[in-house]
């Protein structure tokens, strides 16, 4: 895939996402996609992703801006960097209690390409952060 055309796919991936379009995002997404978890664990499949994505829609609101995107010769990889502004709206298991506490960070995702869709989404953005700003509003 040439670099441009994965370009295209990232930033209509993220578009989706700030659109809270979930199946558009899907339709970014290869059927085995593999998505790391930021700090956690690997998951495999769309169905999975969906399934994921919904609980994320429900514990929190998230728009991402100032994206950059980039993308490796060849066009294989790719990578977003972006500020997530977000609005945790319900608790969250094991994480701090959720009151609508607005939050700003830094955040990432890495991305694979294989035939025309991405195959891997890896996330990260600093855990530690999102709590100290989540834990410090009343």
């Amino acid at each position: 895939m040439a670099e441009t055309e994965t370009g295209t796919l990232i930033e209509r991936y993220l578009a989706a996402f700030n659109a809270g379009d979930t199946d558009a995002m899907l339709d970014c997404l290869h059927e085995d996609v593999a998505h790391d978890i930021n700090q956690g664990g690997r998951e495999i499949g769309k169905e999975k992703f969906r399934w994921f994505n919904a609980e994320m829609t429900r514990h929190y609101d998230e728009r991402l801006a100032d994206i950059v995107v980039m993308v490796a010769e060849g066009g294989v990889r790719a990578a977003a960097e972006f500020t997530v502004h977000g609005k945790y709206l319900a608790t969250a298991e094991g994480l701090p209690a959720a009151n609508g506490q607005s939050y700003t960070l830094p955040a990432g995702i890495f991305f694979e390409i294989d035939d025309g869709l991405i195959s891997r989404v890896t996330t990260y953005y600093n855990l530690q952060d999102w709590i100290a700003q989540v834990s410090k509003e009343g």
